[in-house]
Order: structure tokens, then sequence, then C-alpha cells
């Protein structure tokens, strides 16, 4: 089983690739379009701005390969603002255009009732809709967050996991082959590498 790791100069790839080596995946860690189209999984992480991070992706020309792996069903997975990437746009950077290969808009955690910005630490998940990363994961696990925007969906059909802080946000979906989670798997303890194996074995 062999997990392509996108690197396009911006992402939390060192720990992401430590976490799926832990449960036995080769790990390729590229930006290469050829090489990771070689992969039978592709993972896509980040941390940071969603307007820098859209400038790194544009500057590596990654997009047509996430476009073939939601038509191809080739298995994929968004982490943290890898989820964000994949929707047209967030109120983070206004002015930059995301993938676009979801329907949604990432908003800002609003500031209220002395909710501390930005959402970080261990909170509890509701699974919806049976989603495959959760298959065998006990009733609303506790995952690790760290962020300040958070995905409302168009389609809720396709959210597998909300939470609340302050807000509802989804933060887990699920379409066909094409998964992403606003969490770090990666940071989750057990429960996150249940997830992660869950992903290497679709």
């Amino acid at each position: 089983m062999k997990i392509g790791i996108i690197d396009y100069g911006a992402g939390n790839i060192q720990s992401v690739t430590n976490a799926f080596g832990r449960i036995g995946a080769e790990c390729v860690l590229s930006g290469d379009i050829n090489e990771l189209l070689r992969c039978d999984h592709l993972v896509l992480p980040g941390v940071g701005s969603f307007g820098a991070a859209m400038d790194s992706l544009n500057k590596s020309n990654i997009k047509p390969i996430i476009e073939k792996a939601m038509n191809d069903n080739i298995p994929f997975l968004g982490i943290c603002l890898g989820l964000q990437l994949l929707y047209e746009k967030s109120e983070e950077s206004p002015d930059a255009i995301g993938l676009s290969v979801l329907n949604g808009v990432i908003k800002k955690i609003p500031s209220r009732c002395g909710i501390k910005i930005p959402h970080m630490g261990w909170d509890n998940c509701i699974l919806k809709n049976e989603g495959r990363l959760f298959a065998g994961i006990p009733k609303d696990p506790y995952l690790y967050f760290v962020h300040s925007y958070y995905l409302d969906a168009s389609d809720k059909t396709m959210v597998t996991a909300v939470t609340n802080y302050g807000v509802d946000m989804d933060v887990s979906i699920e379409k066909n082959n094409f998964f992403a989670c606003q969490f770090h798997p990666e940071k989750s303890g057990d429960t996150g590498m249940y997830i992660l194996k869950n992903f290497m074995e679709i």
C-alpha cells in the first residue's frame, strides 16, 4: 500500500507521513503529478492561511491530480486546511479562489461568549451518515483540532461528522472515495490512527 502525500510547499507534512508510517504504509512525499499517480491513495495535508496555501497549490499545478482523484475514485483525504482548500472560498482570504472541487464556504469561527480563537485542543464529534473513516469507532469520539475557520458545506448529505464550538461546524465529509476532515487524525491518538487505518484500507 503506497500513500502519496501531496507536497505543495505548505502543509503539516512530516507528522502526517510519520503517522501513516506507524500503521505500516509506505509513504511517497512528492509534488510530482506522475509520481503521485503511481500511489494507491492520496493525502492533502495543510496548515497556515487559505490564501498562501492556494498560491502554493497554483504554483505547483496540483489541482489536476485532485480532480483526477475525484473523477477516478482514487481514495483521497484532505486534512485540516487540506479540507478547506477543496472548497470555493474562505472568509480568511476573500480574494483567493479555492480548488472548488466541492461546494461550500469556509467561515470564521465567531468570537462570542468567551470562546477562544483558534479552536484548539480535543473536542467531541457527532458522527453522521455512516462515514467509512469512522467504521468501528465508538460514538462521539474526541479528536484534536487547531483552526480558526470552519466548513459550512452546501450538501449536508456529504457530512459525516460535526462538532460545536460556539457554532455548528462540519468537520468531516465523504463523497465516494473522496474524504476530508477538519481535525488532525495524526494528532488524535489511537482514534486518529484508527481513522487513518480505515482510510488506508479503502
